[in-house]
């Protein structure tokens, strides 16, 4: 996506939708570097009044004489002391213009990222697991984290900074014209040949930052993966192998971000030597003016001064085609992850889904992650409200897969899933996935309190029944013993509780939604037995009245189940009733 087939006219358009929040901050940051142009006008001008009127003896123009005070105009002295009130109150003036402005750029540059950065965050949230699965973390985090950054960048130093030298550009043109237009032509010439090189370099050099970027998140990966992994990595004693992997990568990042800016500094120098050769025409050709008398020395002082400020937004411009391609770069890269379609998308019309009875109808579903790939195929089954169905089969043979299916965390590939009677995809996806409790097989806690991590569903529920969902999961005895009760801080991803308590607290989270259909995927496969009777104790009155999936391979955790379902390679299904199931018939059909 980040190739750099993306016009820069279409980028910027899309960053002023992205921006249109703060036009007004962006006009105002605008008017105050229009500012700085009559400012930068009026710095040669008391070096004039000194060399033309107190150390020569020209007169002083009418205009002034009018204008000016008698102080200021009666003597030599006078007129050296305009000069510096002149020179302090421009330097004044300029520090302050430069003072508001950065205050207001660093507050409306943030702003813009902040927001951005949360349309983006909010987007990737919306994307299915299965984008998540096959592009992984990093690629996304990266994107949100850095390359959204070149937001602030490109809408405020880059566009703005941009017109405000365009505009400096046209008026040192007519006042070098108006002093001597020979001069004006020839400081002109060289205009051709920046603009040629600039679109030369501009492709390349966006290509070569899009590699940069692209070198950086695969760096980054490595850290976010080694320290998602830390106990690993430890326990085989790898740290030493993931240091090098990590200073591989960031060894090519590093070569090739040389090369970008080789890229630059190349251009760079052409631009240099460009300006250098058209001041050194306009100083050649100006002191022959001054000595066939055309010019004073005065005029060519500020003519110089001019051309110098003349160039420098012309150097502005023609370097920015080189800066601004990394974060062209960048943005693209961000606008890319926006474009990213959900595999899992909302119809515009989709149905509200209030209070589900939990009635679950696969008919002729596949799934699989690509062609080459398939998982499930032909599933045809009713399960009623209120069953309980227990689901084992060899590894890989997409149990998970099956349940994620429900909460629509992935689509089918081919056929459709009834709930309540009608499509899973014409309901509403927040409706729908209210509908559901999950315990997973890893327990996934939040660095917050215990309490918040079992309200994390529900965060309105009151202190009551946080507690009543605690002791239903046999976990409240175990949190009042801990040295802050319920306001005890968990750490990350919980690891200050061992596993058992960390699954308890999850299916107390799955009490306190006290959602309709329950799906547990292997909720006891990674704890002790103790942990695994009171886990157990507790699921069976989580699974009571409501529409259960229950993943295990242990088919004594399955006992209780109404109905289980076996799953061979190749999506095959086997059923047998439970102990509570009168006949296989009445509860499913195949």
């Amino acid at each position: 996506m980040s190739d750099g087939r993306t016009s820069d006219l279409a980028l910027f358009r899309r960053l002023f939708e992205q921006a249109r929040p703060y036009w007004m901050h962006l006009v105002l940051i605008f008017f105050l570097s229009l500012l700085s142009l009559p400012l930068a006008l009026l710095t040669p001008i008391p070096l004039k009044i000194a060399v033309d009127y107190v150390l020569g003896n020209k007169p002083l123009p009418e205009f002034l004489v009018t204008f000016l005070p008698m102080f200021f105009t009666g003597s030599k002295g006078g007129l050296l002391t305009l000069a510096v009130v002149l020179l302090l109150g421009v330097a004044l003036l300029q520090n302050l213009e430069g003072f508001g402005s950065w205050v207001l750029q660093l507050y409306t540059g943030e702003k813009l990222v902040i927001d951005f950065r949360a349309r983006l965050f909010r987007h990737v949230q919306r994307l299915s697991l299965l984008y998540h699965d096959m592009r992984g973390v990093t690629d996304s985090l990266y994107r949100i984290q850095f390359d959204a950054s070149a937001m602030q960048y490109l809408a405020i130093q880059g566009v703005g900074a941009s017109l405000t030298s365009v505009l400096t550009l046209a008026a040192m043109i007519w006042i070098t014209a108006r002093i001597d237009w020979q001069l004006a032509l020839i400081a002109l010439a060289i205009l051709p040949l920046l603009l040629i090189s600039s679109e030369v370099y501009r492709r390349r050099v966006r290509g070569a930052w899009a590699e940069v970027k692209n070198r950086e998140s695969a760096a980054v990966s490595v850290i976010q993966e080694v320290l998602g992994a830390v106990r690993v990595v430890k326990a085989f004693g790898q740290e030493g192998r993931e240091e090098n992997r990590f200073y591989e990568r960031a060894n090519l990042s590093l070569w090739t971000q040389l090369r970008a800016v080789f890229l630059e500094t190349g251009f760079g120098i052409l631009i240099a030597m460009t300006i250098g050769i058209g001041t050194a025409a306009v100083l050649f050709v100006g002191v022959r003016h001054v000595q066939s008398g055309v010019l004073s020395l005065g005029n060519l002082l500020v003519v110089m001064a001019y051309i110098a400020q003349l160039y420098k937004p012309l150097e502005t411009l023609s370097k920015k085609v080189g800066t601004l391609q990394s974060s062209l770069a960048s943005a693209e890269r961000a606008f890319a992850l926006l474009d990213e379609l959900p595999d899992v998308p909302e119809k515009k019309s989709a149905r509200r889904l209030h209070n589900a009875r939990g009635a679950v109808v696969f008919r002729h579903v596949d799934f699989a992650y690509s062609r080459a790939r398939p998982i499930l195929r032909d599933l045809n089954f009713e399960v009623a409200p209120g069953t309980s169905v227990g689901i084992s089969g060899p590894t890989g043979t997409g149990k998970t897969t099956l349940v994620g299916l429900l909460p629509r965390f992935y689509d089918p590939t081919a056929g459709q899933i009834l709930f309540d009677g009608i499509d899973l995809r014409e309901y509403r996806l927040a409706d729908l996935r209210r509908q559901f409790a999950i315990v997973l097989q890893e327990p996934v806690l939040f660095s917050a309190s215990i309490a918040e991590n079992i309200a994390y569903g529900r965060p309105e529920a009151s202190e009551e029944e946080i507690i009543a969902a605690a002791q239903g999961a046999n976990a409240h005895e175990f949190i009042i013993n801990l040295s802050e009760g319920y306001r005890t801080t968990v750490g990350e991803r919980g690891m200050r509780l061992s596993g058992g308590e960390r699954q308890r607290i999850s299916i107390a989270r799955a009490f306190l939604r006290n959602a309709p259909v329950l799906i547990l995927d292997e909720p006891t496969s990674a704890v002790d037995t103790a942990s695994e009777c009171a886990i157990i104790d507790a699921m069976e009155r989580l699974m009571q009245n409501r529409t259960a999936f229950m993943i295990a391979h242990r088919l004594s955790t399955l006992r209780k189940c109404d109905l289980r379902m076996h799953i061979e390679p190749g999506g095959q299904l086997e059923f047998s009733a439970g102990e509570t199931v009168p006949t296989l018939a009445e509860m499913h059909r195949v």
